[in-house]
């Protein structure tokens, strides 16, 4: 038995993990993967590179498939008699709140949430001509409304256009506006909720007293399927769809729900998809688990894991989808029509085939956000939420939604407060604690000072700079801001040289501030000669073909070098890496962390340079304001002019990353030679450090005075020992 398999993985999956040379889960799986597959979200912070991926990824394709398997041999998923295959009205187990419960008869729901409404809907509703009702008793004090809505209604009744409903402090609403009718209800009181739909009129009862017309219904309105609806704040409430008396009876010509003839019926259909699943039937376009990743290289990072994964997995064969940006989309709705099981995604992508339809949430079990900080911070924070509220929170066999969020820095707050609202008593897998550099990865600073540096006045050929200065009078000897800016750009680029030279790099990230400033080191690197500096870009202005064919020459060690912006930062899986520049330092502290974190990783040693300007440089400053977002922008004006440019202080981010990280990071000089006393002087960056095991010459040297004390030592007890020995005779 394997160590995979000793934490409840299948055979099936620890073989193909053993194929891929994993022969121990690392800390965050060992951790991870048995709660996973215990049923309960997760936050996971690791260091990058730590196996994140495959924590989540191998728990969710066994659920997947065991799910499958039970469907397949009609185990598990609605066998035998359970609400959502009753044909009974009830309140529905996955049209409803994420907080709300309901009982398994369908019939009473409540809500323990203090500061927070919660909804539900019936199982299901009316459509057509007719007069309808049901009872709604309070059992347990708190805020209450109860009425009818329609499926386009949001779950907290009344404050959309499409539902109606009437709360215990005695307003009606709908569309959000709150208006007196009736009288305050409370507990044991009995409301009767009346739907004609012949004449166009909602009203309700209190205690079987008619409270007269609440709402009137146009043409439109009148077309819809109505279902009941309850929505609750730290309240409880029974329900009568007629199957038994009512307390009260209904005026004249009303009929209870549990009456109304087929014709007039309408399932749910959330719950109806539920339906056909527990009867072992599945909706094509309904997969069971959503990955959302910040960028098409995750996402495609990740689907290659699942398909690695999955190799051995048969009988049923799981079907895995990647949705990005740059695919024809027909393909996908086409691949989502003939049916999935586990979508990898971008969210721009995925909300398009969401709100087109093509691709369903009622099915999924598994909601998993990857570098959620990252997602965050792009401004995906109010479609996720969106996303989570369409989730049913139950599944079809009566599992719960479990949601996993992996980050590796799970204490930003805006992580923490997301997970707060969404997650369900996460369990936090923190084996990292703040951000910190892994022991991996040595690190140093090289200071870039055109005032002490003047190599850059005599230089024929350097590399193009941005062209900020490009209307200032820069020139040698004219020692103004912008002189030394201009000069930091074109040192940089020869300090960029002269680091691959100094430590042989043959494969070495190289991160740039912007996609210009990326396309310009790729162009001067390749003038100085094809074989010794090989080179690829990775940016958001190149084509997705482009970005993934670069990709993969650099993984295929077609090419040295891989000159990106953050949009590489995160998680992108390149073994055995070696080296990493920082061209410049990112402005967000977190974000040293990610690149640098690139190399160093599965035990390799690592070392990264960042390039570090001593005066402040000039860059390009792109927001909204900006007409063409960046492009051919010509505006070197600074923002607070209306302009596209801002002053960089990069030593000022250099101590934010030191206050953050806690160290003091090495300085190295313009020579850029790293001390070779580092990491015992042992190692080959790139190669995992060797065993040498201790040095005995040194260690002779260092103990022979302890040696010599602890011999004295012993000689004067022996002696005393002897003198009292003798004395005593």
């Amino acid at each position: 038995m394997t160590a995979f398999e000793e934490m409840g993985v299948l055979p099936e999956i620890a073989k193909a993990v053993e194929e891929m040379d994993w022969m121990l889960p690392t800390d965050v799986q060992a951790e991870a993967i048995p709660l996973i597959l215990g049923g309960g979200d997760v936050l996971m912070a690791a260091e990058t590179g730590s196996g994140k991926t495959g924590a989540f990824c191998l728990p969710i394709l066994q659920t997947v498939w065991e799910t499958l398997k039970d469907i397949e041999s009609g185990k598990g998923m609605g066998t035998g008699k359970s609400v959502q295959t009753s044909p009974h009205w009830s309140l529905s187990l996955f049209d409803r709140g994420r907080a709300l419960a309901v009982t398994p008869d369908g019939l009473r729901c409540q809500s323990r949430e203090q500061k927070e409404w919660h909804g539900c809907r019936a199982n299901k509703g009316v459509q057509g001509e007719g007069k309808y009702y049901y009872e709604a008793t309070v059992t347990d004090e708190g805020l209450c409304r109860v009425g009818w809505s329609t499926s386009q209604a949001n779950l907290d009744l009344g404050t959309d256009k499409f539902g109606w409903g009437f709360g215990g402090t005695g307003k009606k609403s709908n569309a959000r506006q709150f208006d007196d009718y009736g009288e305050a209800f409370g507990m044991h009181d009995v409301i009767g909720c009346l739907l004609d739909l012949t004449n166009g009129q909602i009203k309700f009862t209190k205690n079987g007293v008619d409270l007269g017309v609440a709402f009137t219904l146009n043409a439109q309105q009148k077309s819809q399927t109505f279902y009941p609806a309850v929505v609750l704040k730290n309240a409880e409430m029974s329900f009568n769809f007629g199957a038994q008396s009512f307390k009260y009876e209904p005026p004249k010509g009303y009929v209870a729900l549990a009456s109304v003839s087929k014709d007039h019926i309408r399932h749910n259909p959330i719950n109806s998809s539920h339906d056909s699943a527990s009867s072992g039937k599945s909706m094509s376009n309904a997969p069971q688990a959503i990955v959302i990743e910040p960028s098409r290289e995750l996402a495609e990072q990740t689907y290659n894991q699942i398909q690695k994964f999955k190799a051995h997995l048969k009988d049923p064969k799981i079907r895995e989808l990647l949705v990005v940006g740059g695919v024809n989309v027909k393909d996908q709705i086409s691949a989502l029509n003939s049916g999935v099981d586990i979508v990898v995604g971008t969210p721009g992508r995925l909300e398009d085939l969401i709100h087109g339809g093509y691709l369903s949430l009622t099915h999924c079990r598994f909601f998993v956000l990857d570098e959620a900080d990252g997602l965050l911070k792009q401004g995906y924070g109010e479609l996720i939420e969106k996303l989570h509220r369409q989730i049913p929170k139950i599944t079809s066999d009566g599992k719960r939604l479990q949601m996993i969020v992996c980050s590796a820095t799970l204490h930003a707050f805006e992580v923490k407060k997301m997970a707060e609202r969404l997650m369900h008593f996460p369990t936090w897998v923190d084996l990292k604690g703040e951000d910190a550099v892994p022991e991996t990865v040595h690190h140093v600073v090289v200071m870039v000072d055109p005032q002490s540096d003047k190599s850059w006045q005599n230089l024929k050929h350097h590399i193009q700079t941005d062209g900020v200065h490009y209307r200032d009078n820069v020139k040698p000897g004219n020692n103004t801001a912008e002189t030394l800016s201009e000069a930091v750009k074109i040192l940089k680029g020869e300090y960029c040289v002269r680091a691959i030279r100094e430590h042989k790099m043959d494969r070495a990230l190289i991160f740039c501030r912007t996609k210009l400033d990326c396309d310009n080191l790729e162009r001067y690197l390749k003038s100085l000669n094809s074989g010794e500096f090989t080179c690829v870009c990775l940016h958001g202005d190149r084509k997705p073909q482009e970005r993934k064919a670069n990709l993969e020459k650099f993984k295929n060690q077609e090419v040295k070098f891989l000159i990106c912006t953050d949009v590489a930062a995160r998680g992108l899986d390149i073994s055995g890496l070696p080296f990493m520049i920082n061209m410049t330092l990112p402005d967000e502290k977190s974000n040293y962390v990610h690149r640098i974190g690139r190399v160093g990783r599965a035990e390799r040693m690592g070392l990264a340079i960042s390039l570090v300007s001593t005066v402040p440089e000039k860059v390009w400053y792109h927001g909204e304001w900006c007409s063409s977002r960046g492009r051919n922008c010509k505006n070197t004006n600074l923002t607070d002019q209306g302009g596209c440019c801002i002053w960089y202080n990069e030593l000022r981010y250099l101590a934010e990353i030191e206050e953050h990280l806690n160290v003091t990071i090495q300085q190295v000089g313009p020579d850029i030679k790293v001390p070779v006393n580092e990491f015992d002087g042992k190692v080959v960056y790139g190669e995992k450090r060797l065993n040498t095991g201790s040095n005995y010459e040194n260690h002779v040297s260092q103990m022979a005075p302890i040696v010599s004390e602890l011999a004295d030592l012993e000689s004067k007890a022996q002696l005393m020992y002897l003198k009292r020995h003798i004395t005593v005779r």
